[in-house]
């Protein structure tokens, strides 16, 4: 159900307009990604394999309808306050093999919500991309999504993969501190 409501609804929902769209030779396709597409976490794959699906399919449409006078933009938000942390709980298995991703998973979200996104956050960036002059691709929401980002650019492939290995939660929370700037 993940790919159905935000990958497949997404591109439902653009095949409707995009015909109206190319007949006026302009427009604006707004898709509501997550910091999530850009920086996989473990215990949060699927997640994220929804988003890094949507994010390529809008970065694809972006070239295929520029010429039409369409531009694209992706909306990447870090944590919203938003009611799916408390529905994540009831999914943490302490009996899964990854229950030690899944809590520290959580216990990130947790931290993160120290420095949330409000939704009306979110409301004032897609307003943006839709309104500038100047339009970008891609429109990082929150702090906390702009350190992550700025923090997976600055790690190779191998370091990032290392914040996955087994280590007590202080040690991973502390690591996420140094590697991606956060200060909880």
């Amino acid at each position: 159900s993940l790919f159905e409501t935000n990958y497949f609804g997404a591109i439902r929902m653009i095949q409707a307009v995009l015909p109206e769209m190319r007949e006026r030779r302009s427009g604006a396709i707004v898709n509501v990604s997550s910091i999530a597409g850009r920086v996989a976490i473990a215990g949060h794959g699927h997640y994220s394999a929804v988003k890094h699906a949507l994010e390529a399919a809008s970065e694809a449409l972006a070239q295929e309808v520029v010429a039409f006078g369409i531009r694209v933009a992706i909306i990447e938000p870090g944590v919203v306050v938003t009611p799916i942390f408390t529905k994540a709980r009831r999914f943490a298995d302490p009996a899964s093999p990854y229950a030690a991703h899944v809590r520290r998973l959580l216990l990130f979200y947790q931290m993160q919500m120290k420095m949330p996104s409000q939704p009306d956050d979110v409301a004032r960036v897609i307003h943006e991309a839709v309104t500038t002059g100047e339009p970008k691709l891609r429109y990082l929401v929150g702090e906390d999504a702009r350190r992550l980002d700025a923090g997976r650019q600055r790690l190779s492939d191998e370091e990032y993969v290392a914040t996955g290995r087994e280590m007590p939660d202080e040690e991973y929370l502390d690591l996420m501190r140094r590697r991606f700037g956060f200060d909880w």
